[in-house]
């Protein structure tokens, strides 16, 4: 047995920020807190606010499975959209460090993803596939609007990743990178309907989590009690099988 708490996902951030004084740190570490709880929770769109993110992302994905390059807000919306209906925006971490410099945040995770079957089987294929033909597939599966998760197959994807996200001048999101360097040792387990954490529960649960983000320039200044937003677990996740 495991005690999975989606409320806890970040803590290792939030443990961070609580010890760096750093503002420009302080301000990437807030801004990648609320990114990755604003994905879990099915908020997406607000990850695309004009002080969050540049107008054009790019993403380089080589995790379960997927092996592809998003570049723009329009497919990096799209894929947000797709796991969110499908309560495949939901993460879990077992163990997490997290590091930040000027212009980036890093993380080396042991992490959980909720997914369905049939992301599993469909990234299985297309991590076999040349990449522009993957991208091809991949922007296929965005357009089918009537694509509906199946909670009696969904899985927990664990496995190590790497990501490093850079961020601007101004502090706001260039892209993401995420590469998963052993995918063969990944674990997969089934999870029983009961145990399956729709994305908007999970929304529920992180609400009180997901703090407003102070302007870069007001954090650089220290007109901004930095304490007021850094947010505080407030719920657990009840145990589940593994």
């Amino acid at each position: 047995m495991i005690s999975l708490d989606v409320t806890k996902t970040n803590q290792a951030i939030r443990e961070l920020i609580s010890r760096t004084k750093n503002p420009r740190h302080r301000f990437l570490l807030m801004a990648y807190d609320r990114h990755r709880n604003l994905e879990m929770a099915g908020r997406y769109e607000e990850l695309f606010a004009p002080d969050m993110m540049v107008q054009q992302p790019v993403y380089h994905l080589h995790a379960n499975g997927l092996r592809v390059k998003l570049t723009g807000q329009e497919d990096i919306k799209e894929l947000y959209r797709v796991w969110g209906e499908t309560n495949q925006s939901v993460f879990y971490t077992e163990k997490e460090s997290v590091t930040v410099s000027d212009h980036f945040v890093s993380s080396m995770v042991v992490g959980y993803h909720q997914v369905s079957g049939r992301s599993l089987f469909e990234n299985k294929i297309l991590s076999y596939l040349p990449a522009v033909i993957a991208r091809f597939l991949l922007n296929q599966s965005f357009g089918r609007r009537s694509f509906k998760g199946n909670e009696n197959s969904m899985y927990l994807y664990k496995s190590t990743f790497f990501m490093v996200w850079p961020y601007d001048d101004r502090g706001r999101l260039l892209g993401e990178n995420i590469w998963e360097p052993e995918p063969a040792n990944a674990e997969i387990s089934k999870l029983a309907p009961a145990d399956v954490l729709a994305t908007r529960e999970a929304g529920r649960l992180l609400a009180p989590l997901i703090k407003p983000l102070p302007s870069l320039d007001e954090m650089l200044s220290g007109g901004v009690d930095a304490n007021e937003h850094v947010p505080r677990t407030a719920f657990r996740r009840s145990a589940l099988p593994y």
